[in-house]
Order: C-alpha cells, then sequence, then structure tokens
C-alpha cells in the first residue's frame, strides 16, 4: 500500500507529497540556517506519517518532546542513563515497536555524542527479528557528525562519527531509515551527507552552502541564488520520495509546538526608573540566603608550541654541555635525584590550579623549577612524566609504591588511555586500603576536570570495558570493584564536594 505524506502546497497551489515507503529506502536530507524552518519541517513530517510508521527522534534541544502530549511519542531523557542502559533501552525500542524522542538537552556537547552514539548503535545493533521500519530523525546533525574535529575528544567524535554512517549507510536494511538536518552542509560529514538520495533546501546565506546545495539538486551555479530569498518554511524539494525535478514547497502546519518557539516582540514593563534601580542592584531573599560562589581560576592559555620547541632546543644543548662536564651519577644519586624529581612535581601540583591544566604546560612547569633546583627534569620524559603524575595525583606515598599489589594496579593502569590510569589508580589506592570510595568531584579533579558529569561517564565508560564494578548502597553511598585487583573500596558519597575546592576560592579571594 503506498502512503503518501502532506508535506504542504507547491508553487502552483497543488498538495506536496511525499511517498513514505520511498522515503524509507532513500532517506532525506534537509539544510537550512537559523530560523528557515526545518524544526517546522521535521515537526510536520513527523505529525503526518506518526500513524503509519514507528519514530525515533534525536534532539539535542529537547524541542521534540511535545510530541507526547498528541502522539504518544516515549520521551527519554538521556542525561538520566549510562550509554550502556541506553543501548538496551533501544533495543527495548525496537522490539516494542514504540515512537521514542530522545532528549538531549541535559548533556553537554561531548556527552551528547556519546549518548547519541549509544543509542543509535542500540538501534542499529537490534536483533534482526526486530527489524521493522522506521524513521530516525536527528536535529542539528552536524553536531554528531562534524566535517572536522572540534573541541571534544577524538574517542567521542568517532564514535558518534561511526554511529551516524551506519545509520546513514548501513541502515536500510535493518529497516532504518534516517532523516538529517543541519544548519550548514559545509559543517556535516560529507559521507553522512552523500547516503541520502532526498533534499530538502531551505533558505541560506553563505555562497559555499548555498554552491552545495545547488550541486545536490542538479541545479546550475548561477540559480544558487536563489537559497537567500526563500522565505521561513519555504523549500526546494528533489528526490524519487518528492519530486523527479527541483520543486519548490510551503510546508504546511503543524498540530504541536516547540517549548522554545521564535522570540516576539512586546513591549517593555512601564515602571519608574528608581524602582527599576532597586529591582536590578537589591538582591531578593533567596539570594541572600544562597551560599557564595564559588570563583574559579581562569583557564590556562593554550602552549606556545614554537616558544616550547626553541626552549626544548636550547635545553638539549645546555644537557649536552652539562653532560661533557660532569660524569654520570652513581645508582645512590640516581635514585636521590628521583626523590628530588618527586618533590619537585609535587611543587607543581600544589599550585591551586594545576589540576586543571595540560599535562604538557604541566611538564614545561616541572622543567622550569627542575632547573631553578639544579636537576635533571629531562631525565623524565612525557610518558614517564604522566606516569609519576598519575601516581601521585592518586595520592600514593614512597612506601605504598614497593607494595606488590600496589604494582599489579599499576600494570592494569598501563593497559588504559593515559586519561584514564590517574582515575583508575585513585581508585586502586581507595581499594587497596578499603577506604571510602572517592567522590565525582575527585575523580574529575583526577582527570583534569571540574565537571562531575564527566567523572560519571568516565566511569561508566570503564565499567563497560570491564575495568571497574560500581555499586551503589543504601542512602545514596557507592563502592567500586577493581576485578583486575579482587578488591573493594568502601562505602562513599558520590556527591561529596571537594574540599580543596574552598581552598582554591579563598586563595583566589585574597588575591583579588
Amino acid at each position: 500500500m503506498q502512503v503518501g505524506i502532506d508535506m504542504g502546497l507547491t508553487a502552483e497551489g497543488r498538495a506536496a507529497t511525499m511517498d513514505l515507503e520511498e522515503l524509507l529506502a532513500t532517506r532525506l536530507l534537509v539544510q537550512g540556517n537559523s530560523g528557515s524552518g526545518k524544526s517546522h519541517l521535521l515537526r510536520r513530517l513527523l505529525e503526518q506519517s506518526a500513524p503509519w510508521v514507528q519514530q525515533c527522534v534525536v534532539d539535542p534541544e529537547g524541542d521534540f518532546v511535545t510530541l507526547a502530549e498528541k502522539y504518544g511519542h516515549v520521551v527519554v531523557d538521556a542525561a538520566q542513563h549510562s550509554e550502556q542502559s541506553l543501548q538496551r533501552v533501544a533495543a527495548r525500542v525496537r522490539q516494542h515497536r514504540v515512537s521514542v524522542v530522545l532528549s538531549l538537552e541535559g548533556a553537554d556537547i561531548e556527552g551528547q555524542m556519546r549518548l547519541a552514539a549509544a543509542f543509535l548503535g542500540g538501534l542499529f545493533d537490534a536483533e534482526r527479528d526486530y527489524w521493522y521500519p522506521m524513521l530516525v530523525v536527528v536535529d542539528e546533525a552536524q553536531l554528531f557528525a562534524p566535517a572536522a574535529a572540534g573541541e571534544v575528544s577524538d574517542e567521542a567524535r568517532k564514535a558518534s562519527l561511526g554511529a551516524m554512517t551506519n545509520l546513514m549507510c548501513r541502515g536500510r536494511k535493518r529497516g532504518l531509515a534516517g532523516i538529517i538536518a543541519t544548519q550548514r552542509l559545509a559543517k556535516l560529514a560529507k559521507n553522512v551527507a552523500a547516503e541520502a538520495s532526498n533534499f530538502l533546501m531551505g533558505r541560506t546565506f553563505l555562497d559555499i552552502d548555498m554552491a552545495r546545495a545547488a550541486d545536490l539538486l542538479g541545479m546550475e551555479r548561477r540559480q544558487a541564488e536563489m537559497f537567500r530569498d526563500l522565505q521561513r518554511g519555504h523549500f526546494v524539494a528533489l528526490g524519487p520520495a518528492l519530486s523527479r525535478r527541483p520543486l519548490p514547497i510551503k510546508v504546511g502546519p503543524v498540530e504541536t509546538a516547540g517549548r522554545g518557539g521564535s522570540p516576539k516582540l512586546m513591549p517593555l514593563p512601564d515602571q519608574p526608573a528608581m524602582d527599576a534601580r532597586d529591582l536590578i542592584l537589591t538582591p531578593s531573599a533567596a539570594e541572600l540566603a544562597a551560599p557564595p560562589p564559588v570563583r574559579r581560576a581562569p583557564p590556562s592559555p593554550p602552549p606556545d608550541i614554537n616558544a616550547a620547541l626553541r626552549i626544548a632546543g636550547q635545553r638539549q644543548a645546555e644537557m649536552a654541555a652539562t653532560a661533557a662536564l660532569n660524569p654520570e651519577p652513581s645508582l645512590f644519586d640516581a635514585a636521590e635525584n628521583d626523590e628530588k624529581l618527586d618533590e619537585v612535581l609535587r611543587q607543581v601540583l600544589s599550585d591551586p590550579g594545576a589540576a586543571f591544566r595540560t599535562d604538557a604546560v604541566l611538564y614545561q612547569d616541572f622543567l622550569v623549577r627542575c632547573r631553578i633546583h639544579r636537576l635533571r627534569g629531562e631525565t623524565l620524559d612525557m610518558p614517564s612524566f604522566r606516569r609519576r603524575l598519575s601516581v601521585i595525583r592518586a595520592g600514593v606515598d614512597v612506601e605504598e609504591t614497593n607494595d606488590p599489589a600496589w604494582a599489579e594496579a599499576e600494570k592494569a593502569a598501563k593497559s588504559l588511555p593515559e586519561d584514564m590510569q590517574g582515575v583508575f589508580l585513585l581508585l586502586a589506592r581507595a581499594a587497596l586500603a578499603h577506604a571510602p570510595c572517592p567522590s565525582d568531584a575527585d575523580v574529575a579533579r583526577a582527570c583534569g576536570s571540574r565537571s562531575p558529569g564527566r567523572a560519571r561517564r568516565l566511569l561508566s565508560y570503564l565499567e563497560q570495558r570491564g575495568v571497574i564494578v560500581q555499586r551503589t548502597l543504601i542512602g545514596g553511598l557507592r563502592s567500586i570493584g577493581l576485578p583486575h585487583l579482587g578488591r573493594e573500596t568502601a562505602a562513599g558519597d558520590p556527591h561529596a564536594p571537594d574540599p580543596r575546592d574552598g581552598a582554591e576560592s579563598d586563595l583566589l579571594t585574597g588575591i583579588n
């Protein structure tokens, strides 16, 4: 049975119909600048096709959750789930044929990429018996399939891009029909955009985006200027599910509305200037009762790579001259030198902002301090420096490093990525001493962050890899077991604040 979706009207006033069965087989790409009506178009498509096909909306702004009230979509708040639990939810979504909205508004950009990748992976990996037809709508697709690396980690970007590529390239045989919307084609990965056979191009202004839109629609370059003149809600359609020739359409009305909406002009409140002054300068009772905000140190500027290379060259020349004048130290001297290097490294980490600087910046600070103390800091290369940094951040004493159990922990840590070794050693120290489980703030500091959310995501990742096992106890306490060591931490409060934050705030207040 052929099902036609009414998308609105053509320029001649005829109904613009989309063939749903053809759409399921050929996928759709929507492009338009902010305010061009992309979300309105997606909402019209979802509302018109809701009675005929299962739907999944990957919603970074939580704008489509209103579909639940009229059409029965289940809203999944991704921020309340781990990546592993989202994969299980996605599998059940396909099994029971339930339409869902995956709301990602409670997560940061990297978290959105990881959570969306996990959910899309769960849809893609469902058992063959559950490969029913399903529309998978991804709004702001350039966030999940970026054309170039950004500020997020390579691991998150690769996971998200891989999930989007699977959806658009291999999803058809599994019943998944990808519908992706983006503000700019230039920001969207080409291998993802190239798999769509249907296009709806809205208003855009940049030459590169207009040229790409014209190429995709088979139009001449001189016709690309028309995309500047399109009104809100007007698109040019092309594809086997829409039209064999470029077809201007006006998207029809919708029955539900997003939570944000467009800003509307309204008059300012009529009140005397003195009252307005009091309103903004006088704190309310709630503000007076609230604790003072913690003042954070400003982020450190990125290291100057060229300057670092010049300093490294000068240092190598100095080392060569020093080696020619001084014989190699004895074993006793080498051991004593290692103790002094550890002491200098502890001085570096005693700086309040050191926990949140990159390893490269800390290494340069370490080398400068070593020169002040007339030590050969260059004997520690960057990998050795990072290993010592992880041990000291974990709060391990020199005597503890001689413990065979600690040697086993260090061996297990080496199999992990460098940015996770410090967190693993922090947990290992607590488990070996049967001390309370480190809080999210402690874990975040160990990985060089202030975000408890990042700490929780990192712990979830370690648990998925079988490195740790988390247990939630009575009263919201948490304990973490380490299968590699056969040990487990004592119960600890995951939400306990980091006591060092207060010290940093006092220091900054004193400076200012």
